[in-house]
């Protein structure tokens, strides 16, 4: 299907919808992490790509300010409404409380809205894969309500909007490296982020003819992550506390790895301990892959990504059955790299593969995988794209 024929079908399901057509389009992406898992909240380097898959939305005004969404994505959820006068948290409202707080939100920060409108959204983006949906739909919502009403945010207050909606609105308690790379995404190029200071650069991702990015979803859906992810953070929290008794640190990835080893006797609890090294360790793996990826050396960035999914698995504990099997495979079969990438316990793994062994190679990783699991995984082939924008009128 053609661009202009996939947004001719959205646009015929927005009528179907709300009675009336849509008048502008918005667009956000997903993204995929290639390195730097679980340090974006412990003030870490991580080295995102936006995708050319996410979330559309597609608007047009109300004369009232009543807000109606719907979703392709939870068509069975019908149109949720709500009142620009009454945002809050309902967990009936399910799917639209990532929008909800984004309105919620960008309100309570001063934006003056005079009208309510008529928003469908849909997601190309898998459910439950870790490639960050919420993420997406947040700053679809965000660039949605700067351009109709006029606000002028930079794209960056855009992105912290999306962090504070899911965080404030609804609890969950990531670290901002999801909507950065939503938000501040730039086609053919990754991102190395300072989630401490917010410094980036743009990173050229040139793969040649010779190499593809791949991202394999084990099919298996995340349901532990939520609590598992804030129990990890609670830990690293309990680490950093107890190496501020000796150390001037307001995160745990401002240390050295010769800083760490010096001081890790202060952390007495040895999960916690095991929970801080990852994140010290992966932001100097993060780094050094974004060193040798600038100098070309592909062997040596797919041993770094190889090393991260170890340090998850062993240090972290956040890959589980599935993860680990279909990393397993794609290193059997002769993958340069890979690793979970996400929140992990199931979601996606990302691959580094020679360009002209893909087919061989996914058929040979997918019946391994599926005889070790009985689940079946699904591949993507990842194109590069720009970050959360106006895709213009409908």
């Amino acid at each position: 299907m053609s661009s202009e024929q996939f947004l001719k079908a959205l646009n015929d399901d927005f009528l179907t919808q709300f009675k009336s057509p849509a008048t502008d389009v918005f667009f956000a992406p997903g993204r995929v992490n290639l390195i730097g898992e679980h340090i974006d909240y412990n003030g870490g380097h991580v080295f995102p790509c936006a995708l050319d898959v996410g979330t559309y939305a597609l608007m047009r005004r109300r004369d009232d300010r009543l807000l109606r969404l719907f979703s392709n994505n939870f068509a069975d959820k019908g149109i949720v409404e709500l009142s620009l006068d009454a945002m809050a948290y309902d967990a009936v409202n399910d799917w639209a409380n990532y929008p909800a707080g984004v309105f919620k939100i960008m309100q309570d920060k001063g934006a003056s809205m005079g009208h309510g409108a008529d928003i469908l959204f849909f997601g190309n983006i898998p459910n439950g894969a870790g490639l960050s949906s919420s993420a997406s739909i947040e700053l679809a919502t965000a660039v949605l309500v700067n351009h109709v009403f006029a606000l002028n945010w930079p794209q960056i207050e855009l992105v912290k909007v999306g962090q504070q909606a899911e965080n404030q609105f609804n609890g969950m308690n990531c670290g901002i490296m999801d909507q950065f790379a939503s938000g501040m995404g730039c086609a053919a190029h990754a991102m190395l982020l300072n989630t401490n200071s917010l410094a980036y650069q743009h990173v050229p991702l040139d793969l040649g003819d010779d190499h593809v990015l791949l991202i394999a979803n084990t099919n298996k859906r995340r349901e532990l992550s939520d609590s598992k992810y804030n129990e990890r953070r609670a830990e690293c929290e309990a680490a950093l506390l107890a190496l501020k008794s000796a150390l001037p640190i307001s995160a745990l990835c401002e240390l050295s790895l010769a800083q760490f080893h010096a001081h890790a006797h202060l952390i007495e609890n040895a999960t916690q301990r095991q929970r801080a090294w990852h994140a010290v360790s992966e932001n100097q793996r993060t780094l050094e892959a974004v060193n040798v990826l600038q100098q070309g050396d592909l062997k040596a960035f797919g041993d770094l990504m190889n090393a991260s999914h170890v340090s998850l698995r062993d240090d972290y504990a956040v890959t589980g059955e599935h993860l680990d099997a279909l990393v397993d495979a794609a290193w059997r079969h002769g993958a340069v790299g890979a690793r979970m990438t996400g929140a992990g316990f199931g979601g996606c793994t990302v691959m580094l593969v020679s360009a002209d062994q893909v087919d061989a190679f996914k058929a040979k990783v997918s019946a391994d995988y599926t005889a070790a699991t009985g689940f079946v995984a699904t591949f993507y082939d990842v194109r590069i794209g720009d970050g959360a924008r106006y895709l213009g009128a409908a």
